[in-house]
């Protein structure tokens, strides 16, 4: 591990004990990290100053989770998947064996854990829910989708837990039991949804509390689904399918009304309206063109900036929200992953290991600052993490951490 200068440390030791934030799946799975505001507008030209990095977390490409001034992350070594935690200054605290990860094809950990009132929820690329005690380590409850009459798909599990009340909901793809909501204590079956009897598809689902009517929005194989989120009752579906049967972005909300869902290969984007307090839709506008494969979408004022898609869109669009007109595309950087800060500044990170920071605009693509990541193994993949004035990059086998602040 790369050591950093004490004064360093003591700048970003003021930053995070000023709260004690929780950040899950693309912070609250908007990919919009709000509190961080007031970072640098601009880096230098080889990039921001790199405060640490550890190498040794192993395959995959899941994401980092924050709780408690602790970072949480996983990766499979040796055959088996393992839950890292480190300190704010890089020093690991724990390295625990959870089971069996995916190993079958990009090799590997997938889905972000999410934290919640005292426990880890892993939701491992095999199919497994761990619930693990976040002081003691040990496991609490484990479930999988076969237990609910699912099965795996074919690049395994990729699905951040979502915990709504005392409920975790869970696509695990059974003809009858095809999204589930389990105690979170305890595993056991709150309700269950036939939906539409789709397998799952790497999609990490969306909860809309401001509706009538709470529900949960994510996209199974063949189709977009909107769920009662205390029932699990089907309100609606819109038709949604590719030919890999891949859906793995969130769908992204403005918190009004209007739903917006993307997809690589040959799908592209599609704008929902939810009517009725939620209990229904119509389709807005759809755009063929416009895709992130599993990049995900940032919305900034009537704006949207999405990614691109490895197979044919290798562009980085920017459309406008309510029509989807585009205003432009642009490849200077490869397609891949974007966040932004609480002021508005686009993160993105490409396929090739590019860290850009661009600022947003409907005129054009702003590039402002670009570095190389050159740390770590194989796929671009996992989404960068702002937290505290710190930009955390995980590279496969590696994790840094940035003092962009």
């Amino acid at each position: 591990m790369k050591k950093t200068p004490f004064f360093i440390l003591m700048l970003f030791t003021a930053f995070f004990l000023q709260a004690q934030d929780i950040i899950e799946w693309r912070n609250n799975r908007t990919g919009i990290y709000s509190s961080e505001t007031g970072l640098l507008k601009e880096w230098a030209s080889d990039g921001p100053k790199l405060l640490w990095h550890y190498d040794g977390l192993g395959e995959g490409h899941s994401s980092v989770a924050i709780a408690n001034n602790k970072i949480y992350v996983t990766g499979l070594v040796d055959g088996e998947g393992h839950l890292f935690v480190f300190d704010i200054y890089g020093k690991i605290l724990k390295k625990k064996p959870y089971g069996d990860e995916w190993d079958k094809s990009y090799n590997g950990s997938r889905g972000t854990v999410t934290i919640n009132d005292g426990n880890i929820y892993i939701f491992s690329g095999t199919g497994n829910l761990i619930c693990m005690d976040i002081n003691t380590y040990e496991i609490v409850w484990k479930k999988n989708i076969e237990d609910f009459g699912g099965s795996n798909i074919r690049w395994g599990i990729c699905e951040s837990p979502l915990i709504i009340d005392n409920k975790v909901i869970l696509s695990v793809g059974g003809k009858q039991h095809n999204i589930v909501a389990l105690n979170k204590k305890d595993g056991s079956l709150i309700w269950s949804s036939p939906g539409k009897g789709d397998l799952s598809s790497y999609c990490s689902p969306l909860y809309i509390s401001n509706q009538e009517v709470s529900l949960i929005i994510t996209t199974m194989e063949k189709n977009i689904v909107g769920l009662e989120a205390q029932t699990g009752k089907l309100l609606w579906y819109h038709k949604y399918e590719n030919d890999r049967q891949i859906h793995p972005n969130t769908p992204v909300y403005d918190g009004k009304d209007m739903v917006l869902i993307t997809n690589g290969y040959d799908l592209g984007s599609v704008m929902l309206r939810l009517k009725n307090g939620g209990r229904s839709i119509e389709k807005v506008w759809e755009n063929h063109d416009i895709k992130s494969q599993h990049g995900g979408i940032v919305k900034i004022g009537d704006y949207a900036y999405i990614g691109g898609d490895r197979r044919s869109s290798k562009f980085w669009h920017c459309i406008e929200w309510n029509t989807g007109k585009v205003m432009y595309k642009d490849n200077t950087i490869t397609e891949g992953v974007v966040i932004a800060d609480g002021d508005g500044m686009l993160y993105m990170y490409s396929e090739r290991g590019e860290m850009a920071l661009v600022k947003p605009t409907p005129e054009k693509f702003d590039l402002v600052s670009i570095f190389m990541i050159t740390m770590g193994t194989e796929q671009h993949w996992a989404h960068p993490v702002l937290h505290k004035g710190i930009l955390y990059v995980r590279h496969g086998n590696t994790l840094m951490a940035y003092l962009v602040k």
